[in-house]
């Protein structure tokens, strides 16, 4: 399958080492782009739900995946969110073309960019962690128990469910969290004069523009690869959320099967430890 060029490519909230994680889909798409620039927009590795019997083959070849892009020349910033913030203690740590950062600003033809994860908003993880942790165990064995439910519905014919969705559409405090949490990162965006403010965190594609009485500005999110599984593209002077389909990848299905291995804790910061890799 032909690369297609892109000038930048944001994924976020991929969440390695859950069951809810589609690694496959994602190895996929990273492996049919080629980005002048990648960033990975926090929780990537998600260290919170970690458990040491669990990191599939799959989840270990997308890190290797993005290793070999930045060997190939791709600029990979990793910008650390909530669930892998045990890693913001290398913030600023440089492996050739891989940065690990907290934050990244970024021209984008003349204009500038604002790239975090978002995690500073949620008053549920700043103000109470542990409850924060809890609710993510409790969202991944939600989003488990929704696959096996989908496998059922694939079977008999009859189109995929999502319970985060519904949840999440259905209930008034979500959509005012998700809609406050925009316009937050938008108003700091315009007061601090950036022309775009990018986030994941809140696992909500999405792309608009945010007025106020102070200017404007375009608010963009990656979504996420556990129920969404987008990115956001930047290429010809173009935003746009790339939605994957496995129609367009079939022809990788073969050379992405993977080894039965399952990869330890300690295998795993060996492999992508900064200070020993530096």
């Amino acid at each position: 399958m032909a690369k297609r060029f892109v000038e930048i490519a944001i994924i976020s909230d991929v969440h390695l080492g859950t069951f809810g994680c589609h690694a496959k889909e994602l190895l996929n798409y990273l492996k049919c782009i080629k980005p002048k620039t990648l960033l990975l927009n926090g929780d990537i590795i998600d260290i919170w739900n970690f458990r040491k019997n669990y990191f599939p083959g799959a989840h270990m070849k997308v890190l290797k995946q993005i290793m070999h892009m930045a060997s190939k020349g791709t600029k990979v910033y990793y910008i650390t969110g909530n669930h892998d913030e045990l890693l913001r203690k290398f913030t600023d740590t440089q492996i050739g073309n891989i940065k690990l950062c907290n934050k990244h600003l970024l021209e984008v033809n003349g204009k500038k960019a604002w790239v975090f994860h978002g995690d500073v908003f949620d008053r549920s993880i700043q103000g109470a962690k542990m409850v924060a942790r809890l609710g993510g165990m409790g969202y991944d064995l939600l989003i488990l128990i929704n696959r096996f439910l989908n496998v059922i519905l694939e079977k008999f014919g009859r189109e995929k469910y999502s319970f985060s969705k519904k949840i999440k559409n259905s209930v008034k405090k979500a959509v005012k969290f998700i809609s406050d949490f925009e316009e937050t990162a938008s108003e700091l965006a315009i007061e601090q004069g950036f022309d775009y403010v990018i986030c994941g965190h809140i696992h909500q594609p999405q792309i608009r523009q945010v007025q106020n009485k102070k200017g404007s500005v375009l608010y963009l999110n990656s979504g996420d690869w556990v129920e969404n599984l987008t990115a956001l593209e930047f290429h010809n002077n173009q935003w746009r959320i790339y939605q994957y389909d496995p129609a367009n990848h079939l022809n990788s299905k073969d050379e992405n099967k993977t080894e039965d291995k399952k990869y330890s804790w300690e295998e795993l910061m060996e492999l992508v430890n900064p200070v020993k890799h530096a």
